[in-house]
């Protein structure tokens, strides 16, 4: 069966593949053009340098009307990354525009994990020490960048 949201899907995959953007990757799942497996690699000399993160993004019938469900895989320590792995992000949420399509989401995560936005926390702790305590802070995304290795 093929709608308006899975021929725009179809159309988001062979783009990514065609024209992938630096340091993301993304398929749908076994078959399944509704969900999406995809990878964020932490951006060069940044503290996420290195680190492999793992996201699902969940479609449904409304896009690209509606924002997929995205959420981290991987665990996370970040500002604007709910303890569920959910983005506070405002693109898929009240800035939601067809004109994304999964390549601008990925890419928009990517560059929300060096440019957390403090001030809307979805992690209070992560926003306080990324506020306060920048040392402290990227120590901490060390951690996380390690355990990206190895997690599943």
């Amino acid at each position: 069966m093929s709608t308006p949201a899975r021929k725009r899907l179809m159309r988001d995959f062979k783009r990514l593949q065609q024209d992938p953007p630096a340091g993301i990757s993304g398929a749908p799942h076994d078959n399944n053009i509704m969900l999406w497996n995809a990878v964020i690699f932490g951006p060069d000399d940044t503290p996420w340098d290195g680190g492999t993160f793992k996201l699902t993004l969940q479609f449904t019938e409304d896009y690209p009307n509606k924002p997929p469900t995205v959420r981290f895989v991987s665990r996370m320590f970040h500002p604007n990354i709910y303890a569920d792995g959910s983005i506070c992000l405002d693109i898929l949420q009240n800035q939601w525009s067809p004109i994304y399509d999964v390549a601008a989401i990925l890419t928009s995560i990517q560059s929300l994990l060096c440019d957390p936005n403090p001030n809307s926390p979805a992690n209070s702790e992560a926003a306080r020490m990324f506020s306060e305590n920048k040392r402290e802070y990227n120590r901490k995304l060390r951690e996380i960048v390690e355990q990206s290795w190895t997690a599943d």
